[in-house]
């Protein structure tokens, strides 16, 4: 059915001036200083901003969908998002000169959903605090872990190129994408279907049974790639990989062919987030072997995430492909960068907390900041610092594009 024409009118409004500013030359310096960074050659350390508490951006009406079409309402979000970022703190992401169409390819998933009670502190946030039930008490419940199956509607797939062609022929690029297996966490999951207390007690207790849940998921995981590249529906380069600027002259992988995308032609993120307190010995046990199964399926590896790394990077080591390395607010900054050194880049997630206080204080961010360059510089450290994990600027935008100044002030010097 052929959109409102009002709605079209939007999109191409949008999407022509998405278009205008991605042509800028400024889009290939940031992809190559990039594929620098990813190449271990850095030319300077990188900004992204992403995870926004957009609710509280909603003020001055910038952000507000005209559309009538829900589906013209998605396009839409993610132009006014696009185009909001740029005005205010555009950092170092890339404006691409496309419109993303994504295949309708659907996962049956593992057959497990989480069992919650929730808590919500701002109606307006999709942030919410969750208390999870454990649904793994005995050997039969392990039956309740499905291997994936992959689907794939070609007709619905045709349909959407169809309908972003009719909208935005003409005034900007349409790309068709296709499934992307970056994701690649045992331990959310499990998380969800046990409680962290239930997880962790369950290593301790019943070390086999968790064994057997590992493996499960991992062959499931596995199975996912398979299927997908036997459908041929991966997704082609990603621009990002867990917040940051995935370009890179290494990938593809030799031997790959434009129109079949493999899983080594891709990046991946691994992450273990309730196991920050483990010992390395723990992890060595119940999170590297399985993930290095992952792993060694893709071309490059993002790991870690709110996961404090820095004492655990002697696993992280045996972890093949691992290009990046996550330092989430509550590492040692100076042992995080030893353990790294010229290895890996240096993935810091400044603390989003600093933007959440009843006054934001400049030079906090910026000693912050400033420390984590200070500690990469000293130990030849390429450096990407990536704010993420917003809940709240305490509905004050102008803290975003602050921030984003005084970093890009400091990257720059």
């Amino acid at each position: 059915m052929p959109k409102p024409t009002r709605d079209k009118d939007i999109l191409r409004g949008l999407a022509a001036e998405v278009a205008r500013i991605a042509a800028l030359p400024v889009q290939e310096e940031k992809r190559a200083l990039w594929r620098r960074l990813n190449g271990l050659k850095p030319c300077r350390p990188m900004v992204m901003i992403d995870q926004i508490c957009w609710n509280e951006l909603l003020a001055d009406g910038t952000m507000t969908c005209l559309c009538e079409d829900n589906e013209c309402k998605g396009y839409e979000w993610g132009l006014r998002a696009l185009l909001y970022q740029w005005r205010n703190f555009p950092v170092d992401r890339v404006v691409e000169p496309y419109i993303t169409v994504r295949m309708a390819v659907a996962s049956s998933g593992f057959g497990v959903k989480a069992d919650a009670e929730y808590s919500v502190s701002d109606p307006t946030n999709s942030v919410v605090g969750q208390a999870y039930h454990n649904q793994f008490l005995t050997d039969a419940d392990l039956d309740k872990i499905k291997m994936p199956v992959l689907s794939h509607d070609a007709a619905e797939t045709a349909r959407r190129m169809e309908v972003a062609k009719e909208i935005f022929d003409g005034v900007i690029g349409v790309r068709l994408d296709g499934f992307d297996p970056q994701y690649m966490s045992l331990w959310d999951p499990i998380s969800h279907w046990m409680s962290v207390e239930g997880a962790l007690m369950a290593i301790v207790d019943r070390p086999e049974y968790v064994h057997e849940m590992l493996d499960r998921m991992t062959r499931g995981y596995l199975s996912t790639i398979d299927q997908a590249e036997q459908m041929n529906v991966l997704c082609s380069p990603q621009v990002n990989v867990h917040c940051t600027g995935a370009y890179t002259d290494e990938l593809p992988a030799a031997g790959h062919n434009p129109a079949h995308w493999r899983s080594k032609d891709l990046w991946c993120m691994g992450l273990a987030q309730m196991f920050s307190t483990v010992s390395p010995e723990m992890y060595d046990e119940f999170e590297v072997p399985y993930m290095a199964r992952l792993a060694e399926r893709f071309g490059l590896v993002y790991y870690g995430c709110c996961d404090p790394m820095d004492l655990k990077m002697s696993c992280v080591r045996k972890i093949p492909k691992v290009r990046k390395v996550s330092m989430s607010p509550w590492v040692d900054q100076a042992r995080g960068a030893r353990e790294i050194g010229r290895d890996y880049v240096y993935s810091r997630k400044p603390s989003p907390a600093l933007l959440a206080t009843d006054e934001f204080h400049e030079d906090q961010v910026r000693a912050d900041l400033q420390e984590t360059l200070d500690v990469c510089r000293e130990h030849g450290c390429p450096c990407e610092l990536i704010l993420k994990d917003i809940s709240t600027i305490r509905y004050d935008p102008p803290r975003l594009a602050r921030w984003a100044q005084i970093a890009m002030e400091l990257v720059q010097k």
